[in-house]
């Protein structure tokens, strides 16, 4: 688990498209993970949701 959280940070902080402000939150809400038992799943429930939300605006742009 710890391992995934620490590959997920890296990630973010490389990434190019994530502008700083949602970066920072991002990254304190995984420091946060990071330290519980249950991360993972929160994770995971996390960007579903927002993959669930954001679905259809990309389908309109035609992105999926």
């Amino acid at each position: 688990m710890q391992a995934k959280i620490e590959k997920t940070i890296n990630m973010v902080q490389e990434a190019k498209h994530i502008d700083e402000e949602n970066k920072a939150a991002i990254m304190e809400k995984l420091n946060e993970w990071k330290k519980e038992e249950t991360a993972i799943s929160d994770f995971s429930n996390h960007f579903e949701k927002y993959w669930l939300e954001l679905e259809p605006i990309f389908a309109e742009l035609g992105w999926i």
